[in-house]
């Protein structure tokens, strides 16, 4: 096969099965985030009803990663045995339901206890399906590929703000408040669009009737030249990876900026409240940044991909989210927060695209299932930490400033560290070359 058909039959397959896979899993996404940060919209009302206090409030919001941490690795390993059309279908069903069920809890106990349960059925979600486009997309197309599927994060919000508020109004609608109608309106819909994963995913490219025998066997052939190259470096066992240094150094960067984003988007609405407005209005002027942050996903994928780098890429963004932090904290009795908040949300969502495609250049198989969730995983227990400091310091000192300046101690430690890497490990920012399709 010549170069210019190698290059037509490339495109047109992968054209193929960007269409069929990455728009279904963003909606995917889409859902898991709004039930993860609908509590800080629940927050505005459920506080007072519940009786929670700002501290409380924050460990309870964040005990979803004590859960979510703790099954994150083994939900992974399970997904790469049984495949992931169960095992989503599986993670799906059951976090909707129990997100659903948050609108019965009582108190500060119960409250607690609901966000870990929600974060054991949830955890798997996020690394299984990075770990099922790895079954589909060769290296040099991730970039681009995970910034199409991510963009459902900073979406959420901006979908899930208004949604959220929307609900808060049906308080007092068949005697219940309105962040229980919330919780009820987002958790089912959720269970019941886990149950079409079953029907709808294709495990492996090898069994796509949508795609001609000709596309099956050049996605074949391309994936595994690219196992091949990598384990012909080094093949990594389930334990080696999550002790790789690699590894150790994306969980370290993962983790800054995990702590400083969800200390963020859990009480964003409070600190935009504490300047006068309404839950209403606080609630949708919260989804302004994470239109900035949606569009800095798909801009730093693409540029990631077109310039073969990842860690100069990743330098700036997670810079970005320090200079929108601090920036913040000087801001935050003015309607100008919202452009440092904005600022902020670039670089915790333009960090992304360049950022997940790292652990496969040297990671395969059950190794890089392990490898993806334990980055997460840790790093999502950093992001529990962000609502901690915030809400402890909030109660301290009556003020937002001393926890936004923690969240950006965090994101700099995320800078400093990529830094690191742009200057002394340039060889894992360059993808794996493969030979032209055959």
């Amino acid at each position: 096969m010549d170069a210019s058909a190698a290059e037509a039959l490339e495109r047109t397959t992968l054209r193929k099965v960007y269409m069929r896979l990455v728009p279904y899993c963003f909606v995917l996404y889409i859902l898991c985030y709004i039930d993860r940060i609908n509590v800080s919209f629940a927050s505005l009302t459920m506080n007072k009803d519940l009786g929670l206090t700002a501290y409380i409030y924050g460990l309870a919001a964040g005990a979803f990663f004590w859960g979510y941490c703790l099954l994150e690795v083994p939900s992974n390993i399970i997904l790469e045995k049984v495949g992931a059309r169960p095992w989503i279908t599986r993670i799906m069903v059951t976090w909707g339901l129990l997100s659903a069920a948050t609108a019965f809890v009582t108190g500060p106990w119960s409250f607690f206890t609901i966000r870990v349960l929600i974060g054991a059925a949830e955890a798997g979600l996020f690394p299984g399906i990075l770990l099922y486009f790895h079954r589909w997309f060769p290296q040099r197309h991730r970039g681009r590929v995970t910034a199409g599927f991510l963009i459902g994060l900073p979406l959420a919000t901006a979908i899930g703000a208004p949604l959220s508020t929307a609900f808060l109004q049906m308080d007092g609608v068949m005697g219940l408040h309105g962040w229980q109608w919330m919780y009820l309106g987002e958790g089912i819909p959720t269970a019941l669009i886990g149950i079409s994963v079953w029907f709808f995913l294709t495990e492996r490219p090898s069994q796509a009737k949508w795609l001609t025998i000709e596309e099956r066997t050049w996605l074949d052939h391309e994936l595994a030249m690219e196992r091949r190259e990598i384990d012909s470096v080094r093949t990594h066992s389930i334990w080696s990876a999550m002790g790789n240094p690699k590894v150790l150094i994306l969980t370290t960067i993962f983790g800054g900026i995990g702590m400083a984003g969800v200390g963020l988007v859990l009480f964003l609405p409070q600190i935009l409240k504490g300047q006068g407005m309404s839950n209403t209005q606080a609630g949708l002027l919260t989804a302004v940044p994470y239109v900035f942050g949606t569009i800095a996903m798909v801009v730093c994928g693409w540029i990631s991909d077109r310039t073969k780098d990842r860690f100069w890429i990743l330098t700036v963004t997670c810079a970005c989210a320090v200079a929108g932090l601090v920036a913040g904290a000087i801001l935050r009795d003015s309607l100008w927060v919202l452009a440092a908040f904005s600022l902020a949300t670039v670089g915790f969502y333009g960090m992304k695209s360049p950022f997940w495609p790292l652990p496969s250049t040297f990671l395969t198989g059950p190794a890089l299932a392990a490898g993806l969730a334990f980055i997460n995983s840790l790093g999502n227990f950093a992001g529990y930490l962000g609502p901690i400091a915030v809400g402890y310091a909030k109660d301290a000192t009556g003020s937002f400033e001393v926890g936004l300046y923690v969240l950006a101690g965090a994101a700099a430690v995320s800078t400093l560290t990529a830094l690191g890497c742009a200057l002394w490990m340039p060889l894992t920012a360059t993808p794996i070359k493969l030979s032209p399709a055959h």
